[in-house]
């Protein structure tokens, strides 16, 4: 075998099998859509129980059928395309000191305010604004501040429970 012959083995035709692949997958992510939809409508609890265990099963099966459509080399090439934008998103390693102390504080704040929560509202009631979007703010920033302090930060945190004799 030549090299040329290599290379097309490595790079798939993007052609209609690959396009109705990523068809497919599209259509298994955007069936989750249906649960909140769902909920919007008053839909009774027990029938969005059964539409989300419908599209769980639905969605496995059309991975499946993306699998088979595109053919190895082509759901090779979607995973490298998916994962190489992820890729870019991963926390680097080492942060300086001021980045450190502001994630620290991202950190340590929204689970600070959800452990004091309950004492707060029992002393003084009515003193905090119960607000969702309060809340979602916390857990937003609780979740940014592991890309704020980097990927030794988990080195470090492991570090707080592991027994050293």
């Amino acid at each position: 075998m030549s090299t040329l012959d290599n290379q097309a083995e490595l790079v798939p035709a993007k052609g209609w099998r690959f396009k109705c692949g990523i068809g497919i997958f599209i259509l298994a992510l955007l069936l989750w859509c249906l649960i909140p939809i769902a909920a919007s409508l008053d839909v009774p609890g027990s029938r969005i129980a059964a539409l989300s265990a419908t599209v769980f099963i639905a969605n496995k099966i059309l991975l499946i059928g993306c699998i088979a459509v595109m053919g190895k080399e082509g759901f090779q090439q979607l995973k490298a395309i998916l994962f190489g934008h992820a890729k870019r998103l991963a926390p680097v390693s080492k942060v300086g000191p001021v980045r450190h102390t502001v994630g620290l504080v991202m950190f340590v704040l929204p689970l600070l305010t959800s452990i004091l929560e309950p004492y707060v509202d029992h002393i003084l009631p009515g003193f905090r604004p119960n607000l969702w979007q309060l809340q979602v703010l916390g857990d937003i920033m609780f979740i940014a501040s592991f890309f704020v302090l980097g990927g030794d930060f988990w080195n470090k945190l492991r570090g707080l429970f592991v027994r050293t004799v």
